[in-house]
């Protein structure tokens, strides 16, 4: 096994991940194409998802900044003019997905999701760290669509999807929040504007404070238009990858790396929050309890209010978020068991999830390591968790 500690391994699997993509991943009509076979065949090549058309800004935005290669800045350049020429629609926001072609776009799901809007935030965010200056004016803008349709100053919270005329529906959910906070981090970070920290303080408070005291002390995801929990919402509903029923293990760690990194950035801003670390550690330490698969390795997809698994599959992002949070919690404490979850997580990632041959990782695995199709890369994926958890810790080892 390589030293999935060193910057060398770390920065070596970024390159190898973005080999899978690059030069296929462009299509130079406009935007991205989203949809790889396990050896990078495109097997659609005209629909687009909001999340795939911004992730893909963000993986080159992050490349760019730490390899400094022109075409990484072009790909970001292009990216954005691709969400301002085809998924921006007339009376504000994003389609959810369109069909391209023939240099065209048509609408397949116009629904406004705050969820879709938090990564059109954070791509505009890291391509204004990228340098495109330009990408200012679109931070600015989506913040104010972000303000204007979907925040609830009652609750510090965000509304989760509006139909047409921007008629905001009941449902309320924390991962539309949980991205929104990742988002403001990284607007904060890119324009040292307060709002943008004031705001990711807010959502982190609300979240794994308020919210979190409604379910035992962890994060739900689904909620009602008051914010109480929805307990049934998807429940024996596996195929919704954006609103999955149970608690979800990956978002436990994922809000445990972020909680690190809002701590961080007040730091910067002479500003502490003493709650995050020990709230980081609670939700870490419960998702590696409850979500770890002793026999098989890997970390299961979600477990019910009981304690038990609800879903024993393995996915991809919920491995990457869980080192990236192993990561910076051991930088942070100095607690060796946290290094010996990361080698445990990478370890089996390693063996059973990246595509040593092609690249990338596979999606999906069953409970026994199984994949369960050809399908490595559909739309809303992009090895954006992977890439990005890569360089998370990176970051934290640099620091």
């Amino acid at each position: 096994m390589p030293n999935f500690r060193s910057t060398d391994f770390l920065t070596d699997h970024i390159l190898h991940t973005l080999a899978f993509y690059e030069p296929r991943c462009i299509d130079a009509s406009g935007g991205f194409f989203h949809f790889f076979k396990d050896d990078g065949t495109v097997y659609d090549r005209r629909t687009r998802h909001l999340v795939s058309s911004t992730r893909f800004v963000f993986n080159h935005a992050m490349a760019h900044r730490r390899f400094g290669n022109p075409e990484h800045l072009a790909a970001v350049r292009h990216g954005l003019a691709f969400l301002h020429r085809a998924h921006a629609q007339p009376e504000g926001g994003y389609a959810w997905q369109i069909d391209w072609h023939q240099q065209r776009a048509t609408v397949q799901d116009g629904t406004r999701h705050c969820y879709g809007l938090a990564f059109v935030l954070l791509a505009h965010a890291h391509a204004l760290m990228a340098g495109v200056e330009e990408a200012y004016a679109g931070l600015t803008h989506t913040w104010q669509l972000m303000e204007q349709h979907f925040w609830e100053p009652l609750h510090q919270l965000y509304a989760d999807e509006a139909a047409a005329g921007w008629q905001v529906g009941p449902y309320r959910g924390q991962n539309a929040n949980m991205h929104a906070c990742e988002a403001m981090l990284a607007a904060f970070e890119a324009t040292q504007e307060v709002r943008y920290l004031d705001r990711a303080l807010a959502l982190a408070q609300s979240v794994t404070g308020k919210l979190a005291t409604q379910a035992d002390g962890l994060v739900w995801e689904h909620y009602g238009e008051d914010w109480s929990v929805d307990w049934a919402y998807n429940r024996g509903d596996k195929t919704n990858i954006f609103r999955p029923w149970g608690f979800q293990t990956g978002h436990l760690t994922e809000w445990a790396k972020l909680l690190l990194q809002l701590e961080r950035q007040l730091a910067t801003a002479d500003r502490t929050a003493d709650w995050a670390l020990p709230r980081a550690r609670h939700f870490f330490d419960t998702a590696m309890f409850r979500g770890w698969d002793a026999d098989n390795g890997g970390l299961v997809y979600g477990f019910a209010p009981d304690g038990g698994v609800c879903d024993g599959d393995k996915y991809f992002w919920v491995q990457a978020e869980s080192f990236a949070a192993a990561a910076l919690l051991a930088v942070r404490t100095g607690e060796a068991s946290y290094w010996d979850w990361y080698d445990s997580i990478w370890t089996y990632s390693w063996a059973h999830f990246v595509d040593h041959r092609h690249g990338a990782w596979y999606r999906i695995l069953s409970p026994t390591n199984e994949k369960l199709s050809d399908e490595k890369s559909p739309a809303g994926k992009t090895d954006y968790h992977t890439m990005g958890a890569c360089h998370d810790v990176l970051r934290a080892l640099e620091s």
